[in-house]
């Protein structure tokens, strides 16, 4: 795995306005992708939201990495850096895993719909089972709404309305177009520059990141 600078024109870059920069599709097609553009549609942020370095997670709520990320490496960010107003986080939904990890995606944001997406979000990844193994289920889903003090009526009323269906679906068509092919992906970025982390990186990786940007 690498720690990538993005720059234009392979990949991300700086462009005056506000933009972060061209992100390159392919070689006929590519888009504007601007910090706002990033953030929009994801979770709520989980830190203060005037942070100014943004950690954006692409994740699989199935994913061995992302568990393992969410287990250590982020334990030690949220202590050091998210917490004490450094940088701010938000998460977006890549599940590469088939129906199950959608299912937990929509699930998420029905909590989210009781203010609770990052409890719920938590709940998933402190009971992951494994990828592809069956322990993602309405079943199980519904225990860790209770378990985080969900009105399970309305939750379930959500998942049942198929609420967020079309949301996750468009989460993992954009993160495709900006060229995100596995879990975790991390783009990192302030007001001037970009920088993307491929796979479960040690956390001084991330430091280095922090210092790059700071």
């Amino acid at each position: 795995m690498k720690l990538y600078y993005l720059s234009i024109p392979i990949v991300i870059g700086i462009i005056v306005g506000g933009f972060l920069g061209t992100y390159g599709i392919n070689s006929n097609d590519s888009q504007i992708v601007t910090s706002a553009k990033l953030i929009e549609n994801g979770s709520p942020f989980l830190g203060n939201a005037d942070a100014s370095i943004t950690i954006l997670e692409w994740g699989d709520y199935q994913c061995t990495f992302c568990y393992k990320f969410h287990q250590n490496t982020l334990e030690i960010i949220n202590e050091d850096f998210i917490k004490t107003g450094k940088v701010k986080m938000v998460f977006k939904d890549f599940p590469l895993n088939g129906p199950d990890s959608k299912l937990a995606a929509e699930a998420s944001y029905c909590a989210q719909d009781q203010q609770k997406y990052w409890q719920y979000h938590d709940e998933l990844y402190k009971n992951w089972g494994g990828e592809r193994t069956g322990w993602i289920t309405r079943e199980t889903l519904t225990e860790f709404a209770q378990t985080v003090n969900l009105d399970t009526q309305k939750f379930n009323r959500c998942l049942d309305d198929n609420k967020y269906e079309n949301k996750v679906n468009s989460l993992y068509e954009f993160g495709n177009d900006i060229g995100i092919d596995a879990t975790p992906s991390f783009l990192v970025f302030n007001d001037q520059k970009m920088i993307k982390i491929r796979g479960n990186q040690p956390l001084e990786v991330f430091l280095k990141t922090f210092d790059a940007l700071d």
